[in-house]
């Protein structure tokens, strides 16, 4: 499929903005989500990452394409390949949330580059986020976006080595519950993540296919519970999916200046990998 890079790096700059209270109901649906024993009155310390459930595109049903996502050539420049997943990101923490707090969040579309990969067109859309509460920044953040075009049919693919287990690690099952309750914290219509039949026949996958933002949550939290603290930074990046119909695991094992974690599919190589530094 062709892709006209230069009419979508048009999109370079293009900024927008959003702010939502963050409830004491949305915290606490979030923390059963993620099964976190917390408080949840005003002024509590949010739990790590709950801002992506904030300030999300919300966009009518007839506004939708054909995966539940929000059409494109809004904020989002309109790259014509059909699949799309959170590929990685980095997050510096300057400050925490708060329960109750006004969040709001100012986002700019830094960078659309084409890539060529093994199956095929791939376009990379960078965006950069800065959250503020009261005025004081509590966060930045960098979001990578990868758009690709679909497998061809007969291309072989190289079977990766299984993922090694970490110094701590624990099993985690992606039950369809779990992942249905994250698309509806975070209103996420994105159908390879709740509509199975979809997944299966159209997109020619497996089974549902696991969020990389709650994967990416669930090893944050396992760093900041394992190091007792949260961290400072947080960087992830995705290498291959992870998908309903067999458990995975969280990994973790210490380096020289703070943590490194990955997840894995029981048997399989690693999913995403990810750093946190105190």
């Amino acid at each position: 499929m062709e892709v006209d890079i230069q009419y979508l790096q048009s999109w370079i700059g293009r900024e927008e903005t959003g702010c939502e209270t963050l409830s004491p109901s949305l915290a606490a649906q979030f923390d059963a989500t993620f099964n976190i024993p917390s408080d949840t009155a005003p002024q509590d310390r949010a739990p790590l990452l709950i801002h992506w459930c904030l300030n999300q595109p919300i966009a009518p049903m007839s506004e939708l394409g054909r995966d539940g996502h929000p059409a494109l050539g809004g904020f989002l420049p309109p790259v014509p390949l059909p699949r799309r997943m959170w590929a990685g990101g980095a997050i510096e923490f300057h400050d925490s949330i708060r329960i109750g707090d006004k969040v709001e969040r100012h986002s700019v579309v830094s960078d659309v580059q084409q890539k060529n990969g093994r199956t095929g067109a791939l376009c990379f859309v960078t965006v950069n986020h800065e959250v503020s509460t009261a005025g004081r920044v509590v966060l930045s953040e960098r979001q990578d976006i990868v758009y690709r075009d679909l497998a061809k049919e007969g291309r072989t693919k190289a079977v990766p080595e299984p993922a090694k287990t970490g110094t701590h690690s624990k099993v985690i099952t992606p039950h369809p519950t779990l992942l249905f309750r994250y698309s509806a914290l975070t209103f996420n219509g994105h159908r390879i993540h709740y509509d199975k039949p979809f997944c299966i026949d159209t997109e020619g996958y497996p089974g549902l296919v696991v969020h990389g933002p709650m994967q990416a949550t669930m090893l944050c939290q396992y760093a900041a519970n394992l190091k007792g603290a949260p961290p400072k930074s947080f960087r992830f990046r995705s290498h291959s999916p992870v998908f309903d119909d067999t458990d995975f695991t969280l990994n973790a094992e210490a380096t020289g200046d703070g943590m490194k974690l990955w997840t894995a599919a029981i048997g399989g190589p690693i999913a995403m990998e990810a750093v946190a530094a105190w």
